[in-house]
């Protein structure tokens, strides 16, 4: 780690603040507004790349009117892909065309720890080492992993307060975030291993939490729950309203499969799950009704439109993390990365933010 995070990306201000590339929510109207107010935005690819070309496009239409300063030759946002699901070689045929090379591209959930060494490689020979390679992890061990694997320019630490999938078993930041530094940084100590940049994320909403993952070591955040109130966001207007509803999250979401179930999203390794608000498709499935029963009744809820998630017997899926009650009001996502970053600022030795 030769220099700051904020250096790889000239265009942000520390504590560099990220928004999740959460799939078919995080488009390129997001990541560009969030990166044009000095975060790093992630277009949320997903595993489906369909419209990946299309939304490089948009993103690189609203940043050439903003003419935000980048490095030459990358656009100022990221990308992220699932990797048990998106075709490695038809997005590196994406990746590879000068105009949609992304500052960074976000990698998570391989089917195998050495598709990480695949991808990584991949990418950095189709971009000719412009993109900067993030790896989401869930454990030490993960990342660990990921490091001898893909020597990650930055390692996104995932804490079980997320929102949407993580580790079905593994710690919240407070502890993770420390220990898999420690560890990372042991391991490059005694190897050839360049030391990465470390992101947090997991249960942040505010600046308060910045501040507090900062303390813990990491040099960057990436927030996703508080962004589903972000105007920009591609969401329902009923997921949007229940995610304003809700609070208390450690007893409002959970993280299982049931909701996957629901939905036909099964394809995720094991030892993944879905955070998302308790409603009544989860306590009917606790309750023993039979699931296809309870999947004709999610179904149906579909089909209701925005009605599936209002009141009592709201079924559709909610994904959202633990600090679901700090997110209270629809704003722009400029706002909310101006907002969160300078709530942390003030709460930060000048120092500490010197070293981001």
């Amino acid at each position: 780690m030769a220099s700051s995070l904020t250096a790889a990306y000239p265009w942000t201000t520390a504590p560099l603040i990220s928004c999740a590339p959460m799939r078919l929510i995080a488009n390129a109207s997001l990541a560009a507004t969030v990166s044009l107010a000095d975060g790093l935005g992630f277009i949320g690819a997903g595993s489906d790349i369909s419209t990946l070309a299309s939304e490089l496009s948009n993103a690189r239409d609203i940043l050439s009117k903003a003419n935000l300063p980048s490095p030459t030759g990358v656009l100022p946002i990221g990308v992220g892909f699932l990797l048990w699901g998106a075709p490695l070689k038809d997005t590196l045929a994406i990746l590879s065309k000068p105009e949609n090379i992304p500052a960074a591209v976000w990698l998570f959930a391989p089917r195998q720890p050495e598709d990480l060494k695949d991808w990584a490689e991949g990418i950095r020979s189709a971009t000719s080492n412009k993109s900067k390679i993030w790896i989401q992890v869930t454990s030490v061990q993960e990342a660990l992993a990921a490091t001898k694997l893909a020597q990650p320019d930055v390692l996104v630490i995932q804490g079980t307060d997320a929102g949407g999938h993580g580790a079905a078993q593994g710690a919240g930041i407070i502890s993770l975030v420390p220990e898999a530094i420690d560890a990372i940084t042991d391991l490059c100590k005694t190897s050839s291993t360049p030391l990465p940049h470390f992101v947090a994320t997991g249960g942040i909403s505010d600046g308060r939490g910045v501040a507090a993952a900062i303390v813990l070591g990491a040099q960057g955040i990436c927030l996703g729950t508080r962004y589903l109130a972000a105007t920009e966001a591609t969401i329902a207007p009923g997921y949007r309203d229940a995610v304003l509803r809700a609070s208390d999250g450690g007893v409002s979401t959970i993280r299982s499969s049931v909701y996957d179930q629901l939905r036909g999203t099964t394809e995720w390794p094991a030892g993944y799950g879905g955070r998302g608000v308790l409603n009544a498709s989860f306590r009917d499935h606790e309750a023993g009704v039979k699931f296809e029963d309870n999947k004709k009744l999610y179904e149906e809820a579909v089909e209701s439109g925005d009605k599936g998630w209002e009141g009592e017997r709201a079924r559709l899926t909610t994904y959202a993390g633990t600090a679901i009650g700090l997110v209270t009001k629809i704003e722009s996502a400029e706002n909310i990365t101006r907002e969160v970053r300078d709530a942390a600022n003030k709460l930060l030795l000048p120092g500490l933010r010197a070293s981001l």
